[in-house]
C-alpha cells in the first residue's frame, strides 16, 4: 500500500506537471521538498560516503564517492565493481552536487545499492567558466576515477557517465564533441536525462540567461557549440531519458539528438519518456522506494555495456 506521503508526492506530480513550465523554478523546489522525506524514509544500511575529494585545483572541482554492502565487499576482495557518475544540472549558472541531504546524492547511492560505486561529481559554473568548461570538467574527473577508483573497490574501465539538464549537456559534449573529447573513450556509456542538448535563447526558455552565461552572447556561435550538432560523432553507447512534463524543447532537442544519431550509424539510441514526471521529479524519485522505469532502464542499460579500451 502507497504510504501517505508517496500519495501526496504522486498528487503534486499530477497537479504540477500539465503547468510545469510555467514557473520550473517554484514547481522544482516544491518537488525537491516532497521527495527529500521519502528518500529519507529510504536509507542503505552500510553505505560508506567519502569526504569531498578534489579532481582539480578550483573549489567546485570535486567529487563524493559512494560505497554500498557489495562495493565494501568488493573493495576488499579486489573484485572490482562498475562506477556509476552523476552530473547534476542547475542551468550552468547554479546548482550543486548535493542540492540538500538527499538530492541529488540519492543518485549515486540508487547504484550503490545494486552493486555499484556511485559517484557524485561538482563542476565549475557560468559565467565564471564558460563553455567548454563544464565537459572539460567532465573529463578531468573521468581521468581522476582513472588513476583512483581501484581505491573504492570501483572498475574505471566500466564508468557509466550521466547528466542530467545541464549537466547532461556536458557529459554530451564530452562524448561528442571532437573539441573535447578523448581520443578514445574513457567511459562505457553515457545516460543523457532531461538534457539541454542545444544551446538556444528562445522566449519561451526559462533558463536563456543560464545559456548566454555558458555559452555566451554572441548566438551566431549556438549551432557550432550545441552537443546535438556533434551527435553524429558519438561513439559510445547512449541512452536518453526525458519527462512527461519538460523544461520546454528538451524532449524535442532529445529526439533530434536520437535522430542524428540514428542517421550516422543507422539506429538510434535508447530512447525513454517517463509519464507522470517533470524535468526535476525524473531523478529525484531514484532511490525514494518508487517503482522506477528509469532506474530499470538505467540498471539494464550500465548490464549491456563492455568495459571501455580506455
Amino acid at each position: 500500500m502507497m504510504s501517505t506521503e508517496a500519495a501526496a508526492v504522486q498528487a503534486l506530480l499530477r497537479r504540477i506537471g500539465p503547468v510545469w513550465a510555467s514557473d520550473i523554478n517554484s514547481h522544482r523546489e516544491q518537488v525537491v521538498q516532497a521527495y527529500t522525506p521519502l528518500l529519507e524514509a529510504h536509507p542503505l544500511p552500510g553505505m560508506l560516503l567519502s569526504a569531498e575529494l578534489s579532481y582539480g585545483p578550483h573549489a567546485r572541482q570535486c567529487l563524493q564517492v559512494y560505497q554500498g554492502t557489495k562495493g565494501l565487499q568488493a573493495q576488499r576482495s579486489e573484485a572490482l565493481q562498475p562506477i556509476a557518475m552523476f552530473v547534476h544540472g542547475g542551468a550552468f549558472l547554479r546548482g550543486q552536487m548535493n542540492s540538500n541531504a538527499q538530492v541529488y546524492g540519492n543518485v549515486p547511492r540508487y547504484f550503490a545499492r545494486h552493486g555499484f560505486v556511485g559517484v557524485n561529481m561538482e563542476y565549475r559554473l557560468a559565467p565564471e567558466a564558460p563553455f567548454p568548461a563544464g565537459a572539460q570538467d567532465v573529463g578531468l574527473a573521468v581521468d581522476w576515477l582513472h588513476q583512483h577508483a581501484s581505491k573504492f573497490g570501483g572498475d574505471a574501465r566500466r564508468i557509466l557517465l550521466i547528466g542530467h539538464s545541464a549537466g547532461g549537456a556536458h557529459v554530451a559534449s564530452y562524448a561528442c564533441d571532437p573539441r573535447v573529447r578523448p581520443a578514445r573513450p574513457r567511459v562505457a556509456g553515457v545516460a543523457l536525462i532531461s538534457a539541454r542538448l542545444r544551446a538556444d535563447v528562445r522566449a519561451d526558455n526559462p533558463n536563456a540567461a543560464g545559456v548566454r552565461a555558458y555559452f555566451g552572447e554572441e548566438a551566431w556561435r549556438y549551432e557550432a557549440d550545441s552537443p546535438v550538432s556533434h551527435a553524429a560523432q558519438l561513439n559510445l553507447p547512449a541512452l536518453l531519458a526525458v519527462a512527461e512534463y519538460e523544461n520546454p524543447w528538451l524532449d524535442v532537442y532529445a529526439a533530434e539528438f536520437c535522430h542524428r544519431v540514428g542517421l550516422a550509424q543507422g539506429r538510434i539510441p535508447r530512447l525513454l519518456c517517463l509519464p507522470r514526471h517533470n524535468h526535476t521529479s525524473i531523478v529525484a524519485h531514484l532511490d525514494s522506494g518508487e517503482t522506477s522505469p528509469l532506474g530499470e532502464a538505467l540498471l539494464d542499460f550500465a548490464a549491456s555495456l563492455p568495459p571501455c579500451p580506455g
